[in-house]
């Protein structure tokens, strides 16, 4: 028995529901100061969701005005975008697969590795010119005068939790072996050439460590874990629009069929 146009309507004013978490996972991310600095991510998801709701109004459209042209349409339009998003799930999860900080004797917070993480996202950072624009959009922000705000004493910013951009970005490697005297200010040792990190510490408040690969490595990590909060949306999002969707195809099909 063929559907009614209502409840095709209703399956496709589901979808065009499920196209919101999809576009707020974008938004929030540009909203984001690394990804928005970065630039990657959240235009194609914030896209990606706006293509969902204009196909899923459409199928709303053509179902509850019998439009079988239109409904035919939103099938195969919808499928496309079904396959882009599974894609788009897939994709995030195979380049943030890798990547995690290490503890260094005596902090609390972790320090990051650019050789860590996936050839496809240190790619995004390594070129010079991509670092530069990245590296004057992150010192424009107040991430690392946050830390001095908050931590007066040595102990107490040992003892922290902070970010992984503010741990790579706003204080030298611990293995540097810097005295300590305030968060983004450091006394340099005798021999400082444990690591090339080490030499491109810079007290100056807008070098600090913008300059090193461990704030490349901080970047990535805190990219990493936004990208892997909005991928769970995006997955929940993707089975949703499955079972709402996929599973009745063939019932829509056959309605449209008997609109002719």
């Amino acid at each position: 028995m063929a559907l009614s146009s209502n409840v095709i309507g209703a399956i496709n004013f589901v979808a065009m529901l499920l196209s919101i978490p999809v576009i707020g996972a974008g938004i929030w991310l540009a909203m984001e100061p690394d990804n928005s600095c970065v630039k990657i991510l959240q235009w194609p998801v914030i896209i990606l969701g706006v293509l969902i709701l204009i196909v899923a109004l459409a199928g709303f459209v053509g179902g509850f005005w019998r439009i079988p042209w239109l409904l035919i349409f939103y099938l195969i339009a919808m499928l496309i975008l079904i396959i882009l998003l599974a894609c788009l799930v897939v994709f995030i999860y195979m380049v943030t697969v890798r990547g995690s900080g290490h503890l260094e004797p005596s902090r609390a917070y972790l320090e990051y590795r650019l050789d860590d993480f996936s050839g496809w996202l240190r790619r995004r950072v390594q070129s010079s010119y991509k670092w530069d624009r990245i590296r004057g959009c992150l010192s424009s922000t107040n991430m690392c005068a946050e830390l001095n705000q908050s931590y007066r004493m040595a102990q107490d910013f040992f003892n922290a939790h902070i970010t992984p951009l503010q741990s790579g970005c706003c204080k030298p490697p611990t293995l540097c072996g810097y005295t300590f005297v305030n968060p983004t200010y450091w006394i340099s040792p005798i021999n400082n050439a444990a690591d090339m990190d080490c030499l491109q510490w810079n007290n100056d408040q807008t070098q600090l460590c913008y300059g090193c690969d461990s704030c490349k490595a901080g970047l990535l990590a805190n990219l990493k874990g936004e990208w892997r909060r909005a991928d769970i949306i995006l997955m929940v999002t993707l089975v949703a629009l499955d079972m709402c969707i996929l599973d009745r195809d063939a019932a829509i099909l056959a309605n449209s069929t008997s609109f002719v």
